[in-house]
């Protein structure tokens, strides 16, 4: 069998990045080859730099260059809220969407036994010696609504109750200007059972 060529394997390199199947791996080879040589150099350039030097920060897990990354090392950012979260995607999110000043700790997936993911894999051990250290007031569980993720919620509220931490859950329902009749029946069911005076 002959080795594929470099174009081929350049589309089948592409296919790793989520959402891209075979087709969009291909426009996208073909955009770079074609249209935009120097944008493909420097994308390849920034990757390989980020891939070498973006790690975790040591405190909440997030994606960091540093040791520390900007919102631990920032001194005016409150230490008594900690935001529980499964990917750091959400902490940029949760950053341009509202005004939280608490901190946060990455959590990188949730509790799932039949996948062989435990608490060791998601840094818990780390998350109850911070709460063990004191100064965590409340956490905030940010993390989806699965299966999964209730089950990792119910392990972080079982270790936050352990060090007299209060847990709270972002509030879940209907979506601002969500037509009622589109929403799924959990979803509408949630939101009658947590609702709030008018």
């Amino acid at each position: 069998m002959s080795e594929p060529s470099l174009l081929n394997k350049l589309i089948e390199d592409l296919r790793c990045l989520p959402s891209v199947g075979p087709k969009s791996a291909q426009r996208l080879a073909f955009h770079l080859l074609e249209r935009d040589r120097e944008g493909g150099r420097r994308l390849a350039k920034t990757m390989s730099e980020a891939l070498e030097r973006i790690g975790r920060c040591r405190a909440c897990r997030t994606l960091s260059e540093n040791d520390l990354c900007s919102l631990c090392a920032n001194t005016r950012r409150d230490r008594s809220l900690l935001c529980i979260v499964e990917q750091p995607s959400t902490i940029l999110a949760i950053e341009q969407s509202t005004g939280y000043q608490g901190l946060y700790f990455v959590l990188g997936g949730r509790l799932s036994p039949l996948d062989g993911i435990g608490p060791a894999d998601l840094g818990l051990d780390r998350l109850q010696a911070r709460l063990e250290r004191g100064g965590v007031r409340e956490i905030i569980l940010a993390i989806s609504s699965t299966v999964e993720g209730s089950a990792t919620g119910h392990y972080i509220t079982t270790l936050a109750e352990g060090c007299r931490v209060k847990v709270t859950r972002l509030a879940q329902g209907v979506p601002l200007g969500g037509e009622l009749e589109y929403v799924d029946g959990g979803t509408l069911a949630h939101a009658f059972a947590g609702r709030v005076s008018f």
